[in-house]
């Protein structure tokens, strides 16, 4: 497995641990359909959050969320559906959240969620 692989899995990994700490209950990681994937998927309540998580190890190139484009976003809202529809499951709403992670590997990673991405 690639170095960027490993941090990617480390950082969806951190994530997935901060937003059950957080009260969020993770249902599935890494869901694919022909249009892209969805990092994670958690319920909040009665709503269905999709979770797009971005791993950085510095912070050099700029924060990990700052590389969320406009695209990225109606391309995850677009997934919302098809997620929600492949497992025939209704929700009183969905939201886009984003989780930055920034890790170098030698402490404790530094954490950014943002909910409800617009």
């Amino acid at each position: 497995m690639l170095a960027k692989d490993q941090l990617g899995r480390r950082g969806e990994a951190t994530a997935a641990a901060y937003l059950q700490q957080a009260g969020l209950r993770i249902v599935d990681r890494n869901w694919r359909c022909p249009a892209g994937e969805i990092d994670l998927v958690a319920v909040d309540g009665s709503t269905l959050v999709i979770v797009e998580v971005k791993t950085r190890s510095s912070d050099d190139f700029g924060q990990p969320l700052e590389s969320i484009t406009a695209a990225k976003l109606e391309r995850l809202y677009l997934l919302a559906s098809r997620w929600a529809r492949a497992h025939s499951l209704r929700f009183s709403g969905f939201r886009i959240d984003a989780v930055g992670v920034l890790d170098d590997g030698s402490g404790t990673p530094r954490i950014e969620h943002v909910r409800a991405m617009i």
